[in-house]
């Protein structure tokens, strides 16, 4: 069984490129969300095995999100994919729960090791 992605980004072409990405690397199964708002509503509609998410985004951060699906008790990969990358931003994101970090810009090769370690295609 394939792991459903959800991808998270107040940019449609940023999730674009992520869900371009995911297919690259053999993730087919990708549903979208424009905020971490909406993105927990996807989320609790159950079936997730994934998420990739923006930090900063209107509604609800991408951090926010990440303290919803844990205050829910989900254990679900949580790839934070963003432009913050400074220390302490970093490690606010990993006291929230988030499961592993990606810069923006990214490469294939570094998502594809990220994904490799935490989900199935």
């Amino acid at each position: 069984m394939s792991t459903k992605v959800l991808v998270v980004d107040d940019s449609g072409t940023m999730r674009k490129i992520v869900i371009r990405a995911l297919n690259a690397a053999g993730f087919r199964d990708t549903v979208e969300a424009g905020d971490g708002a909406e993105a927990l509503r996807v989320f609790q509609g159950g079936d997730v095995g994934l998420i990739l998410t923006d930090w900063n985004m209107p509604n609800k951060s991408g951090l926010d999100l990440t303290r919803d699906v844990r205050a829910l008790g989900s254990k679900v990969p949580i790839f934070m994919i963003t432009t913050e990358a400074e220390k302490g931003r970093v490690v606010e994101a990993i006291q929230a729960g988030i499961t592993d970090y990606l810069t923006k810009p990214f490469t294939q090769d570094a998502l594809q090791a990220k994904l490799e370690k935490y989900a199935k295609a």
